[in-house]
């Protein structure tokens, strides 16, 4: 089974797929940005009484309230768009932004920071489309840079000039911070993103193992809703039985009716009590049963599985009863997940070995393989690392199982270590504390 069908999809989006942001953010992060240049220009205007070309200023703060406009009448803006529709509009705020600029002083006007926001919404929520939104925005810094805007507004008689020198200065040092900006939201969001869905992935996964352990309290249900029937199928059977009379063959299908209600009754009787008391079979084991349970769906694929069960040091005398716990659905996956990785990556062997002592029980699960490269050991039970690779195949696909595993055995205060063995192949150790897990 492929993974991203089990646990879903990586989270990067594609560029035409819905992305994660809403129309009305841009919306209202636009109409915020209207509001502050006409504060500024009004500022500019009528405080400050600078001139510049006021209303070709107006004319592209305009093009920006009408562009928000047809957003707002052509579209729900309650709606994830997708990446383009998000990047194309980052787009235009851009270009908006230039021609405010270059009316306004170009690189000389402090307000030239403000192109770093698109670029940072752009990494935040945009992925790989982040790449363009960051080359056009260097693009038109660099044209501001090389053509000749109009003079930055300053007082009448006077104007200011900034040396050629410095104005490479501040587009090197914006050109930088964004670059260095964009690129710090984007792995940050992408680290989060991943995160997040490994979570998920998690959640997903231990939901359906508690359904699984729900099954007897639906048994439980449905024999309680099939005691009437049968009920009433086995009074029919009575009554058929007694008005048979020297019809024999009537009465000996009625007899055997009669006997199969009521072993359908005694049936679901067992599973309504099983469901109310919990069946001790299958609720509770001991260590051993544990192992030999997740290891029989591999023992046909090839590779030996030995399994051993040590006694703890302190018991030189074979005392030691082996533990019984509570079956927990977090633990039967990870053990499995583990054990299956192991499986496929053995070149012949694969042991594990059962231990135990006051507080801890553990399993090692060792294989002959290749061992996990040194690239990524340090980094395994984080979601979408890869593992390692066989000879034959990849397994492990994004590691999101193994993330998942260790996530899981967590919840019930145990930890998953992986490492190399010395003689070659992987060990990892899997435990968890003895009060966490205790029999019912």
């Amino acid at each position: 089974m492929n993974e991203n069908t089990l646990y879903g999809p990586r989270p990067d989006d594609d560029v035409y797929q819905t992305g994660r942001l809403r129309r009305s953010t841009l919306v209202s992060l636009r109409w915020m940005a209207i509001a502050g240049q006409i504060a500024a220009l009004a500022f500019v205007y009528f405080i400050l009484k600078f001139d510049f070309p006021a209303l070709y200023c107006l004319l592209f703060i305009g093009l920006s309230i009408l562009f928000n406009i047809v957003i707002i009448v052509g579209a729900p803006l309650d709606r994830r768009i997708t990446n383009f529709e998000a990047g194309a509009q980052l787009f235009f705020d851009v270009l908006q932004v230039t021609a405010l600029l270059y009316l306004t002083g170009g690189m000389a006007n402090p307000f030239v920071l403000l192109l770093l926001a698109p670029a940072v919404v752009a990494a935040k929520t945009l992925n790989r489309y982040v790449f363009g939104i960051v080359a056009i925005t260097v693009t038109v810094v660099s044209l501001l840079l090389l053509q000749d805007s109009l003079p930055l507004p300053w007082y009448e008689g006077a104007n200011i000039e900034l040396p050629r020198l410095y104005l490479y200065g501040g587009w090197l040092a914006l050109v930088v911070g964004m670059l260095f900006t964009a690129s710090y939201t984007w792995r940050a969001t992408a680290q989060t993103r991943r995160m997040t869905g490994a979570l998920a992935a998690s959640e997903q996964v231990l939901a359906q193992e508690k359904k699984l352990a729900a099954l007897g309290g639906l048994a439980a249900a449905a024999a309680h809703e099939l005691g009437t029937p049968l009920a009433t199928m086995q009074i029919v059977a009575k009554e058929i039985s007694l008005s048979a009379g020297k019809n024999a063959e009537l009465k000996e299908d009625a007899d055997l009716l009669l006997s199969q209600t009521a072993r359908c009754r005694d049936i679901l009787k067992g599973l309504a009590d099983r469901g109310d008391k919990g069946d001790v079979v299958h609720d509770q084991l001991d260590l051993t049963v544990l192992i030999q349970e997740i290891t029989a769906p591999f023992t046909d694929l090839e590779k030996e599985i030995s399994i051993t069960i040590q006694l703890p040091d302190n018991d030189t005398e074979g005392r030691s009863e082996i533990p019984v716990f509570r079956r927990h659905p977090e633990l039967v996956f990870s053990l499995t997940n583990i054990i299956e990785n192991a499986v496929d990556f053995a070149v012949r062997e694969v042991r594990i070995i059962g231990g135990w002592d006051d507080n801890t029980i553990s399993i090692q699960v060792l294989d002959d393989g290749p061992g996990f490269s040194a690239s990524v050991l340090s980094k395994l039970g984080e979601p979408y690392i890869s593992e390692r690779t066989s000879r034959n195949h990849k397994a492990g696909g994004l590691g999101l199982g193994v993330f998942i595993a260790k996530t899981l055995v967590s919840r019930i205060g145990g930890n998953v270590v992986f490492a190399n063995q010395d003689v070659g192949g992987a060990a990892v150790v899997l435990s968890w504390p003895i009060s966490k897990t205790k029999a019912l």
